[in-house]
């Protein structure tokens, strides 16, 4: 009778151990980061660049559209850096302490991508740095104003 008890608690015991051991061996998916949305992600020290996309329509003219969040407890000046057809071409985007800011919004600082090969679907590399941070290349992908998101954010031709 005894020994009935004891087999059926450890087979009990090997059913709940086999059945809850996935979750001790396999990695949590929820922990894994990843892009969300269309465009591309990176830290630069404090700054966290979220969802960068450049908008072109005719690919010589393009627009960074891209939020930066400042997490540390002084203001950075972010560098944006492309190259253009001759030469580097950096734009500056000052980004308050702890908090963010939205590029190529209306009423928000602009990054105007001009005298570059944009074309919509390719993807185009952009370099992003502040003081003495290391910085990151992020290779955006270019898109056009065909989705209704982006559509009044596409920067248009001058008259």
């Amino acid at each position: 009778m005894r020994a009935r008890i004891i087999v059926s608690v450890v087979v009990a015991a090997g059913i709940l151990l086999g059945t809850s051991g996935c979750n001790l061996l396999a990695p949590q998916s929820t922990t894994a980061k990843y892009d969300a949305s269309d465009g591309v992600s990176g830290d630069v020290g404090d700054l966290a660049i979220r969802n960068a996309v450049l908008l072109s329509e005719d690919g010589s003219t393009a627009s960074l559209l891209v939020t930066v969040v400042n997490t540390g407890d002084s203001a950075h000046s972010l560098n944006v850096q492309y190259k253009g057809a001759t030469e580097k071409v950096t734009q500056k985007v000052n980004v308050d302490a702890n908090s963010s800011v939205t590029i190529g919004t209306p009423d928000a600082p602009n990054v105007s991508v001009t005298d570059a090969d944009t074309q919509p679907g390719s993807l185009f590399p952009v370099f992003m740095q502040y003081g003495n941070e290391t910085g990151i290349e992020l290779l955006v992908p270019v898109l056009d104003g065909s989705l209704e998101t982006y559509s009044t954010l596409v920067p248009t031709a001058a008259p």
